[in-house]
């Protein structure tokens, strides 16, 4: 065997045995309720076996996904869990599912938790029990880390199922506008999106009687980022000639209201979007308050009393040396004749001597 046909088997053995090896890693739990675990746990390798979703299942960060069947009271269950690089990651996977799936059935529940999905899947409606179970397990075995901030950002009034779609790349993104609204597929926004400075995007696509529309959020790092792409959006929006569409800008977060059918309909989405700027001070800090006037006025006096003993000691003390002094040395430490000058007026006719003064 040639040394090329080697590596290439090495790298093929590899390739397809990671999946299985990582879905072995998984403890998935013997039982669910009273429902038992039966089989072995079968590896996944997607999560979509839809080609035009190869984009988004690499974008996702999809790592490895596992499926275990459950029986109990003559019923079947399927878990099929899927784990990806982050909850970021998980979360785009998760509502690309949802309307990969149509509307939730019955039948059939999808959950997320940090990088972890999990769909569950059964014959008939499955038992509360085996659900909360899954549930559980699924978190224990999560990262634990919340999905994006932005999922929350949307208003949950008139928004259609499974229309919620959530992109942290332009894969994502190209899916989640043509499954909103057919008519914006042709739009060309993800180029100018900004998702290579870190852009995370929210869809939803919202309708009441006779209105419609579909509500675009953007969430980038910083205002700043924010209002460059701004323009970049309006051009584009202007170039597709969407004149009813409208763009705003709140901190760091674009709200896009898309093929609105009215202008009040767009403000009443845009005013339902749940986003509030905060800002965050994380250095110390200390609170100036002034102290009580009578204490002020207290240590005034006390400081003028010890001031005036001060003084009063240090003249009395200067005196008492001088005179002292004086008294055992006259004329010879203070006040000795060659060193004093006084001036005089003389108006007598008594010559001036300067030991008159003493």
């Amino acid at each position: 065997m040639r040394t090329g046909t080697k590596a290439f088997a090495a790298f093929a053995l590899i390739f397809f045995l990671t999946p299985l090896l990582r879905a072995a890693d998984v403890r998935w739990p013997t039982k669910l309720g009273d429902w038992a675990a039966s089989g072995e746990v079968t590896a996944v390798g997607s999560f979509s076996s839809d080609p035009a979703f190869a984009p988004v299942v690499k974008e996702s960060g999809f790592v490895s996904g596992g499926s275990h069947t459950y029986i109990g009271e003559n019923q079947t269950a399927q878990l099929t869990l899927y784990t990806f690089r982050d909850s970021s990651g998980a979360y785009e996977a998760y509502t690309a599912m949802k309307a990969l799936n149509g509307p939730p059935k019955s039948t059939t529940t999808l959950l997320v938790s940090g990088n972890q999905v999990l769909w569950i899947r059964g014959n008939v409606s499955l038992p509360k029990e085996v659900t909360e179970a899954a549930a559980k397990w699924e978190q224990s075995i999560s990262d634990g880390v919340a999905s994006p901030p932005i999922a929350g950002y949307l208003p949950t009034h008139e928004l259609e199922g499974s229309t919620d779609l959530y992109a942290l790349g332009p894969a994502a993104f190209k899916q989640a506008l043509v499954a909103t609204d057919q008519a914006l597929s042709t739009i060309d926004l993800a180029s100018v999106a900004g998702f290579n400075s870190h852009a995370e995007a929210m869809f939803g696509k919202y309708k009441s009687g006779k209105d419609e529309a579909t509500l675009l959020l953007i969430d980038y790092p910083t205002p700043q980022l924010a209002e460059l792409h701004l323009r970049h959006l309006q051009r584009a929006l202007a170039d597709a000639k969407l004149t009813t569409s409208s763009i705003e800008r709140k901190g760091s977060l674009l709200s896009i209201v898309l093929a609105p059918t009215s202008p009040e309909y767009a403000a009443k989405l845009r005013a339902g979007v749940n986003y509030e700027t905060q800002v965050t001070w994380n250095e110390a800090s200390q609170t100036a308050t002034d102290p009580p006037i009578m204490s002020t006025v207290a240590k005034i006096f006390i400081a003028t009393g010890v001031f005036m003993v001060v003084t009063i000691v240090i003249g009395i003390a200067f005196g008492g040396v001088r005179i002292i002094t004086k008294r055992l040395f006259p004329g010879k430490v203070f006040d000795r004749k060659n060193q004093i000058e006084v001036l005089q007026l003389g108006l007598t006719g008594k010559p001036i001597d300067p030991s008159d003064l003493y």
